[in-house]
Order: structure tokens, then C-alpha cells, then sequence
């Protein structure tokens, strides 16, 4: 039987080992990622042959993410809904994309349900794209960074000697956003702290934009597979206009040259996410699918 347990520093080698055997492109298969966010849905870990598995109760079910490592998919799924039966609940299997999505049909036809999740589908974009801005559908974008010209600024890397101010940053954020009382926003200013924790250990990058010597934006990423960077966390003082447009590509230009593709997450169905996540033009978008057993 399956054994789930908390997910710990000391778990980060075996586990990107097994995520770069997958190479997947989603944003939650990332180490870094899965022990941030821990806390958003009680998630637990497990090692299976040479799988990595994380995985949560939920209140009518037990989801689990698509398996990342190598061997055998029917072993490994079999053995997750075993684990599921044992504690009364059906089993689903998250972050399953047009990829993966052959597994199921190979391996268990007839015995489940797929279900897109728009919410949790992840905006791809052209890091050269989002680089240089060119063409008609970032004008937009450009004249943002037009008028952010006006103000004193300046982009330096994200290092150690930063970390204080832009969590005080992120804190003030926190204390001025409305509905800070909201469980995800909670969550967020957990992950933000673990990342700035073991911001070496978890191999992370980063950038910062301070206008008049004050911290007003940063943002922080990470190589999350051979082609892909992804932004985890983009934090910005909107009383500069074009601060966001300005942090982005910043981090981009310096951070994503030898890569093609840069992950910008989820939009979680938020509205105002999902306007924003828009503009910027993403190439596509991996689009996820939940496999229910029946």
C-alpha cells in the first residue's frame, strides 16, 4: 500500500531527478512549486518505483497529480486507486494533458471520465515574444512600458540582499488587497515566505524593480523543464502605470534566452487573471483535463 507523508527539503534531488526523466510542461511539476504551495490543499507525497507522486483528500474525493518518472502507468494508477479504495474515495487523477491523456485510453478504456479544467490550464507563451514585443498585438504592451519610462527606475536580479524589502512588499500587498482573508491568499504569502527560504535550494531565479530606490515590484521563477521557464510569483505596486509589463519583460530578457517557452500559469478562473494572462498573447495553452474513475 501507498504511503503518503509531508513533503521536505531533503526530498528535492530524487524528486527533480524523476520530474527531468518527464519533462512535463505543466507548472505543478515543479519542487519548488509543490512544497510552496503545500499548504493550499494539505498535499502529501509519495514515492512509487521510480514515480513521484503528490496527491490530496478532498472532501468527495482523493486526486492525485499525473505521475512524473518513468515505468509502468497501469502499476503506478492501479496502485493510487487501490490507496483511494482503502480510504472510501474515488480517485482523480489532475494535470492530465493531450500528452498523457493516451495512458488512459490505453490502459483503462471504458473505466473513467474526462473532464477539462479550464481553471488549471497554463499560459504558454514565445519567450521571444514576450522579449521583444514586436507586432500589432503588443502595442499595447509597449506603450505600457512607454509610459513607465517616466519614473526613476531600475531592474536588478533578484539576490539575497533583497529578500527583507520584497517580502515587506509583498506583505503590504497582502494587508491592501481586498478579501486578504481568503484561504488562497493566505496560502500565497506562505509559498512567497518558502520561496524566499530555500530560494538557492530550489535553483531560483529572479527580478526586482525599485523606482526611487524603493522596492515596487519583483517577480520569481525558475527552469521548470528543457524548453520552459515559468514565473511563479509577480508582485507589483499599480500606482506605477506599466509596472507589470515592465517586470515581465525585464525577467524575460535576462533569464529566458535559451529557452523557447515561457509558463505563466494558471488563471484559476479569475476573471481580472484571466484578462491579464490574455493580453499578453500567449502561443497556447496546455490545457488540462481531470480523469475521474468510476
Amino acid at each position: 500500500m501507498l504511503e503518503f507523508r509531508d513533503i521536505e527539503i531533503s526530498d528535492r534531488d530524487w524528486i527533480n531527478k524523476l520530474l527531468a526523466q518527464s519533462d512535463f510542461m505543466g507548472c505543478e511539476y515543479s519542487f519548488a512549486n509543490n512544497m510552496a504551495w503545500r499548504r493550499l490543499s494539505d498535499s502529501k507525497i509519495t514515492r512509487y518505483k521510480d514515480f513521484y507522486i503528490i496527491a490530496a483528500k478532498h472532501e468527495d474525493s482523493f486526486s492525485a497529480t499525473f505521475p512524473a518518472g518513468s515505468g509502468d502507468y497501469y502499476d503506478v494508477i492501479s496502485k493510487l486507486r487501490e490507496y483511494a479504495g482503502s480510504i472510501g474515495m474515488p480517485l482523480v487523477i489532475t494535470g492530465v494533458t493531450e500528452k498523457t491523456m493516451p495512458v488512459f485510453e490505453r490502459e483503462f478504456p471504458g473505466e473513467y471520465t474526462a473532464d477539462f479544467d479550464p481553471d488549471s490550464s497554463d499560459y504558454i507563451y514565445l519567450a521571444k515574444d514576450l522579449s521583444e514585443l514586436k507586432g500589432r498585438k503588443f502595442h499595447q504592451k509597449r506603450n505600457h512600458l512607454s509610459r513607465f519610462q517616466q519614473y526613476n527606475w531600475e531592474y536588478s536580479p533578484l539576490t539575497c540582499k533583497d529578500f527583507d524589502e520584497c517580502i515587506a512588499f509583498s506583505a503590504m500587498t497582502y494587508n491592501n488587497k481586498n478579501g486578504y482573508d481568503d484561504h488562497s491568499s493566505i496560502v500565497e504569502q506562505f509559498a512567497i515566505h518558502t520561496f524566499f527560504s530555500y530560494f538557492d535550494e530550489f535553483g531560483l531565479m529572479g527580478g526586482v524593480i525599485r523606482i526611487d530606490g524603493k522596492v515596487c515590484a519583483f517577480t520569481i521563477g525558475e527552469r521548470l523543464n528543457s524548453n520552459t521557464v515559468c514565473v511563479h510569483i509577480e508582485k507589483g505596486n499599480t500606482d506605477y502605470q506599466g509596472i507589470y509589463a515592465a517586470i515581465n519583460n525585464e525577467f524575460v530578457k535576462r533569464n529566458c534566452e535559451n529557452v523557447m517557452y515561457v509558463n505563466r500559469e494558471e488563471d484559476l478562473g479569475i476573471e481580472g487573471l484571466r484578462k491579464a494572462k490574455r493580453s499578453y498573447n500567449p502561443v497556447f495553452l496546455l490545457e488540462k483535463y481531470n480523469i475521474s474513475f468510476k
